[in-house]
Protein backbone atom coordinates (compact mmCIF):
# COMPACT_ATOMS: atom_id res chain seq x y z
CA UNK A 1 0.00 0.00 0.00
CA UNK A 2 0.73 3.68 -0.25
CA UNK A 3 -0.79 4.39 2.89
CA UNK A 4 2.56 5.89 4.50
CA UNK A 5 4.23 7.73 1.61
CA UNK A 6 0.69 9.49 0.66
CA UNK A 7 0.30 10.44 4.28
CA UNK A 8 3.76 11.78 4.27
CA UNK A 9 3.81 14.19 1.54
CA UNK A 10 0.32 15.69 2.85
CA UNK A 11 1.27 19.50 3.42
CA UNK A 12 -1.12 19.43 6.25
CA UNK A 13 0.35 16.56 7.72
CA UNK A 14 4.30 17.88 8.06
CA UNK A 15 5.89 14.86 8.93
CA UNK A 16 4.02 13.30 11.83
CA UNK A 17 2.67 10.13 9.89
CA UNK A 18 1.89 8.61 12.94
CA UNK A 19 2.98 4.96 12.08
CA UNK A 20 0.01 3.30 14.39
CA UNK A 21 -2.70 5.07 12.29
CA UNK A 22 -0.59 4.10 9.32
CA UNK A 23 -0.76 0.56 10.07
CA UNK A 24 -4.23 0.61 10.90
CA UNK A 25 -5.36 1.99 8.17
CA UNK A 26 -3.63 -0.70 6.34
CA UNK A 27 -4.80 -3.52 8.71
CA UNK A 28 -8.43 -2.14 7.99
CA UNK A 29 -8.16 -2.72 4.11
CA UNK A 30 -6.70 -5.82 4.44
CA UNK A 31 -9.51 -6.81 6.50
CA UNK A 32 -12.14 -5.64 4.56
CA UNK A 33 -10.68 -7.58 1.56
CA UNK A 34 -10.33 -10.87 3.41
CA UNK A 35 -13.82 -10.43 5.07
CA UNK A 36 -15.40 -9.54 2.07
CA UNK A 37 -14.01 -13.22 0.16
CA UNK A 38 -14.66 -14.68 3.42
CA UNK A 39 -18.82 -14.35 2.94
CA UNK A 40 -18.15 -15.22 -0.75
CA UNK A 41 -16.28 -18.52 -0.01
CA UNK A 42 -18.72 -19.07 2.88
CA UNK A 43 -21.31 -18.81 -0.30
CA UNK A 44 -20.04 -21.84 -2.01
CA UNK A 45 -20.18 -24.29 1.16
CA UNK A 46 -22.50 -26.96 1.08
CA UNK A 47 -23.57 -26.15 4.82
CA UNK A 48 -23.96 -22.53 4.17
CA UNK A 49 -27.16 -22.00 6.25
CA UNK A 50 -25.00 -22.65 9.58
CA UNK A 51 -22.68 -19.73 8.01
CA UNK A 52 -25.35 -16.95 7.58
CA UNK A 53 -24.52 -15.09 10.66
CA UNK A 54 -20.47 -15.57 9.46
CA UNK A 55 -21.49 -14.19 6.17
CA UNK A 56 -23.18 -11.44 7.74
CA UNK A 57 -20.68 -10.41 10.19
CA UNK A 58 -17.66 -10.79 7.26
CA UNK A 59 -20.25 -7.82 5.51
CA UNK A 60 -20.63 -5.88 8.53
CA UNK A 61 -16.60 -5.75 9.07
CA UNK A 62 -15.75 -5.34 5.52
CA UNK A 63 -18.07 -2.10 5.32
CA UNK A 64 -16.94 -0.96 8.67
CA UNK A 65 -13.29 -1.65 7.77
CA UNK A 66 -13.70 0.23 4.45
CA UNK A 67 -15.23 3.33 5.58
CA UNK A 68 -13.10 3.43 8.91
CA UNK A 69 -9.77 3.23 6.18
CA UNK A 70 -11.15 6.32 4.52
CA UNK A 71 -12.08 8.05 7.48
CA UNK A 72 -8.77 7.81 9.15
CA UNK A 73 -7.42 8.41 5.83
CA UNK A 74 -8.31 11.56 5.77
CA UNK A 75 -6.84 13.08 9.17
CA UNK A 76 -6.39 16.97 8.04
CA UNK A 77 -8.43 18.78 9.68
CA UNK A 78 -10.72 16.20 10.48
CA UNK A 79 -12.71 15.55 14.16
CA UNK A 80 -10.71 13.88 16.43
CA UNK A 81 -13.67 12.66 18.21
CA UNK A 82 -15.49 10.62 14.45
CA UNK A 83 -11.78 9.23 14.00
CA UNK A 84 -11.96 7.62 17.64
CA UNK A 85 -15.45 6.39 17.30
CA UNK A 86 -15.00 5.04 13.55
CA UNK A 87 -11.52 2.93 15.30
CA UNK A 88 -13.90 2.13 18.46
CA UNK A 89 -16.64 0.57 16.24
CA UNK A 90 -14.04 -0.89 14.15
CA UNK A 91 -12.08 -2.97 16.84
CA UNK A 92 -15.53 -3.89 17.89
CA UNK A 93 -16.81 -5.12 14.55
CA UNK A 94 -13.56 -7.42 14.20
CA UNK A 95 -13.93 -8.88 17.40
CA UNK A 96 -17.33 -9.79 16.90
CA UNK A 97 -16.10 -11.02 13.37
CA UNK A 98 -13.15 -13.10 14.34
CA UNK A 99 -15.27 -14.56 17.23
CA UNK A 100 -17.81 -16.03 14.78
CA UNK A 101 -15.19 -16.72 12.38
CA UNK A 102 -13.24 -18.70 14.81
CA UNK A 103 -16.29 -20.85 15.66
CA UNK A 104 -16.04 -22.37 12.24
CA UNK A 105 -11.88 -22.49 11.45
CA UNK A 106 -11.34 -26.22 12.34
CA UNK A 107 -13.69 -26.65 9.28
CA UNK A 108 -13.07 -23.65 6.84
CA UNK A 109 -9.68 -22.45 6.46
CA UNK A 110 -11.27 -19.09 4.84
CA UNK A 111 -12.63 -18.58 8.20
CA UNK A 112 -9.34 -18.80 10.37
CA UNK A 113 -7.63 -16.40 7.92
CA UNK A 114 -10.49 -13.98 7.90
CA UNK A 115 -10.34 -14.64 12.19
CA UNK A 116 -6.61 -13.85 12.00
CA UNK A 117 -7.37 -10.69 9.92
CA UNK A 118 -9.98 -9.41 12.16
CA UNK A 119 -7.69 -9.72 15.11
CA UNK A 120 -5.11 -8.16 13.75
CA UNK A 121 -7.21 -5.45 12.85
CA UNK A 122 -8.59 -5.27 16.09
CA UNK A 123 -5.23 -4.74 17.50
CA UNK A 124 -4.48 -2.05 14.89
CA UNK A 125 -7.53 0.10 15.85
CA UNK A 126 -6.74 0.04 19.47
CA UNK A 127 -3.01 0.61 19.22
CA UNK A 128 -4.19 3.89 16.76
CA UNK A 129 -6.52 5.18 19.19
CA UNK A 130 -3.98 4.89 22.49
CA UNK A 131 -1.81 7.60 19.95
CA UNK A 132 -4.57 9.83 20.20
CA UNK A 133 -5.35 12.69 22.66
CA UNK A 134 -8.72 12.40 24.94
Amino acid sequence: MHAREMISTHPQVRGNTNDALIRCIEACYDCAQTCTTCADACLGEEQVAELVQCIRLNMDCADVCTATGSVVTRRSGSNEAVIRAMLDACATACRLCAEECERHAGMHQHCRICAEACRTCEDACRKALQTLSH
